[in-house]
């Protein structure tokens, strides 16, 4: 199998959510029992939960950068 290579392309692409489920998949001997099609929505869905994470992430950083200590009310 080319799972060295494949991994090294899913990273360059910027896939590094698939290829750390990729990794996870390999280490797990019962994920052979799997059909080609439920691995590969694995791998999606992981990407997916990655950039959406990410997105996430950015959104509130942005948004407690752009509070400063003038927007606080004082009582």
């Amino acid at each position: 199998m080319l799972t060295h290579p494949t991994h090294g392309r899913l990273v360059t692409l910027g896939l590094t959510g698939m290829a750390k489920a990729l990794d996870e998949q390999q280490r797990q001997p019962d994920v052979a029992t799997l059909a080609f099609e439920e691995r590969l929505a694995l791998l999606v869905d992981r990407e997916a939960t990655e950039r959406e994470n990410k997105r996430l992430v950015s959104c509130l950083a942005s948004q407690a950068s752009s509070k400063t200590p003038s927007s606080r009310i004082s009582t």
